[in-house]
């Protein structure tokens, strides 16, 4: 059987695999295992639940609310909001749970379902299996009278209360400074111009006009040459380019250059090992960072933990080790000090703080290091199970590795929300990088 839970959640096409019915028994099932340590004869537990803007959430995010009241739980709605907020919010609220409904940076007909625990953390493997099973064993009734769960249909100080934690994790003046801002049509149109403008910068918000069908239409973090165009039009300082519930921030230079995640991390990672905020001198990210990361850090100091591909990886490592910065290529960052998830809109502040901080460009800031040639392509497939254990794979890839030697590596790895593989070459030269993830492309797809 497959499993429902994938690598950040339960996703898939509105009403066509992620439908009302499902998202009510899963809303049911995660409140009888997320609550059921925290049931009280006084008060019931409560629940947090954010979307982004997408049409499809306002229908599943009345499914979960009544699957989760079903089962006793008292449920605040919190309307559209990032990712990370949700997150904090149920850390802030004192919630026993809270759920996002988001596709992140999928396209709009998609839809996704996140749980986050007590304290707004992630959950483990073992609980959503523990979510997946208690599905197949619910009990048609729940509690009756009293011990029905109610649904608060609006938090109206749930936004201010998250722009409040922001402004206090980067509390810095940044006056002088002009950024774009690339809202995707996503959660952050609203709260990303606010949390920019609150720090004092000068905001030009593009993509900032959800209409529940536009998300990540063309424009957002998968679509860089939206905020390219922006930054250059204005004459900004920067770019800021968020994707569809707002826990990535990717950036541009003054030139329209892309600033990747990886080059994101090297700037923070420098800044807070100079501040002595980089706790063992140790940033953590995945598999897929850039070789020029771990050799930019190698230069500053700083060493390199790697996990499997998922910020939920990379947040498990922060919690388990200690350590106080880390995340993806993709532009996911996580500052446990500051979140339990990325935070798009906490990077954004960060990097601004920064430039502020040592008078430097992003550019500038960015030099630190070097991206070596890097060429991904996403494979569609058949069947991504069988690809690992494919002979003519296990063949391509030594043959690879054999030529690439030490001045590169490749990497393949499925998707974990898509029927597609992913292979990634690097390489010195980017011609060579592009013919060999070519080569490797082709034996995948005829798999």
């Amino acid at each position: 059987m497959t499993r429902l839970f994938g690598t950040d959640g339960v996703r898939g096409k509105a009403n066509e695999v992620l439908t009302a019915p499902l998202a009510m028994r899963l809303g049911a099932a995660a409140a009888e295992v997320l609550t059921r340590e925290n049931r009280s004869s006084k008060r019931n537990p409560t629940a947090i639940v954010g979307r982004d803007p997408r049409v499809s959430g306002e229908m599943l995010a009345a499914a979960l609310a009544a699957g989760m009241a079903s089962r006793g739980v008292d449920v605040l709605r919190v309307g559209v909001i990032p990712t990370p907020g949700v997150a904090f919010l149920t850390d802030d609220y004192g919630a026993n749970m809270g759920v996002m409904i988001s596709a992140s940076h999928n396209p709009m007909p998609d839809n996704g379902i996140k749980f986050f625990s007590a304290g707004g953390r992630k959950l483990p493997d073992s609980v959503e299996d523990e979510i997946e099973a208690a599905m197949q064993t619910l009990s048609e009734g729940g509690p009756t009278g009293h011990g029905v769960g109610r649904v608060i249909e609006e938090a109206p100080d749930a936004q201010d209360r998250y722009l409040a934690h922001l402004r206090e994790a980067v509390s810095a003046d940044l006056k002088g400074l002009k950024v774009v801002v690339d809202c995707a049509n996503g959660a952050a149109s609203e709260i990303a111009p606010r949390a920019y403008r609150a720090a004092g910068a000068e905001v030009i918000a593009i993509h900032n006009r959800p209409n529940a069908f536009n998300i990540n239409d063309h424009c957002g973090s998968t679509f860089m040459s939206e905020i390219q165009r922006a930054v250059l039009e204005h004459g900004a300082d920067l770019g800021l380019s968020h994707d569809g519930d707002a826990d990535r921030c990717l950036a541009v230079d003054a030139k329209g250059n892309i600033i990747d995640g990886d080059q994101i991390m090297a700037i923070l990672a420098v800044g807070m090992k100079e501040n002595n905020d980089l706790r063992q001198n140790t940033l953590v990210a995945t598999v897929m960072s850039n070789l020029g990361l771990k050799l930019a850090m190698a230069e500053q100091g700083i060493k390199i933990v790697e996990t499997q591909v998922g910020d939920r990886y990379v947040l498990e490592e922060l919690n388990t080790s200690g350590f106080s910065l880390g995340g993806e290529q993709s532009g996911h960052v996580i500052i446990p000090e500051w979140g339990t998830t990325g935070d798009g809109i906490l990077t954004g502040l960060s990097l601004m703080s920064r430039m502020k901080e040592t008078g430097k460009s992003i550019a500038e800031l960015a030099s630190v290091m070097t991206v070596l040639p890097q060429v991904l392509i996403n494979v569609p497939v058949a069947d991504k199970r069988v690809i690992d254990d494919a002979p003519e794979v296990i063949s391509g890839i030594a043959d690879a590795n054999a030529e690439l030697g030490k001045t590169g590596r490749v990497l393949l790895r499925p998707s974990g929300t898509e029927e597609l593989y992913r292979v990634m070459v690097e390489a010195a030269d980017q011609e060579q990088a592009r013919r060999i993830a070519g080569k490797l492309a082709a034996v995948v797809a005829a798999v």
